[in-house]
């Protein structure tokens, strides 16, 4: 029987991600003070619990608690009048895709990529802005969901943090980065961008589906 698959999430270390080795993990929080990391069993599972705190997880034998019906109620409903966006890549860094869809129906509205040697988190930022212009040009009042606290605050910031080295690979992410955030330094916009909470929900609708 072939050996199961792990995930591993770094979320302090040399290049914070989601790695799918543990030499590629450990070469990440080596001689790192303070290192936070662990192993999951799936991609989704490693990709929620990056974009959440690693507090939530520490000592946890399963990647994550699920709620009880009673807490489930606390977060009421998702607000349908909205889209969700969401981003994959096949490695940190590796081919990144984004996009946005109708949160009720899950009718994409716009998607890009796959683009090479990029990351999840620049997807997600990405992703946040195109959904803004999205919905500018559209003269719409509706929120954005997003299952990214890290892009969130990028996208406050009107900056994408990320620590990639730019390449002849992924010129093409940096030219996009770049538009990103003049597009954030030079519109007003009144739209939430608003957390998706997981644990009540389930998958942000703009979910890749990747294991």
């Amino acid at each position: 029987m072939a050996k199961k698959s792990k995930f591993y999430v770094v979320w302090k270390g040399k290049r914070p991600g989601i790695y799918e080795s543990w030499d590629d993990c450990q070469a990440q929080i080596k001689g790192i003070k303070g290192a936070q990391y662990k192993a999951f069993g799936s991609f989704k599972e490693a990709k929620r619990a990056y974009n959440g705190n690693y507090s939530d997880y520490k000592g946890k034998k399963n990647g994550r608690d699920e709620l009880s019906p009673e807490e489930k109620l606390k977060y009421g409903e998702p607000n349908f009048h909205s889209i969700s966006v969401d981003a994959a890549s096949s490695g940190n860094p590796g081919k990144m895709e984004y996009q946005g869809v109708d949160t009720k129906t899950k009718k994409v509205l716009f998607r890009q990529g796959p683009f090479k040697e990029g990351t999840n988190n620049i997807g997600e930022f990405l992703a946040i802005v195109h959904g803004l212009a999205f919905l500018k040009q559209k003269g719409s009042d509706r929120v954005i969901y997003s299952d990214s606290r890290t892009a969130m605050s990028w996208v406050r910031k009107k900056k994408c943090n990320t620590k990639l080295e730019k390449t002849a690979g992924n010129k093409p992410i940096f030219e996009l980065i770049e538009r990103a955030e003049n597009w954030l330094k030079s519109n007003r916009y009144n739209t939430p961008i608003v957390k998706w909470e997981t644990k009540a929900w389930g998958e942000i609708p703009a979910d890749f589906g990747r294991k």
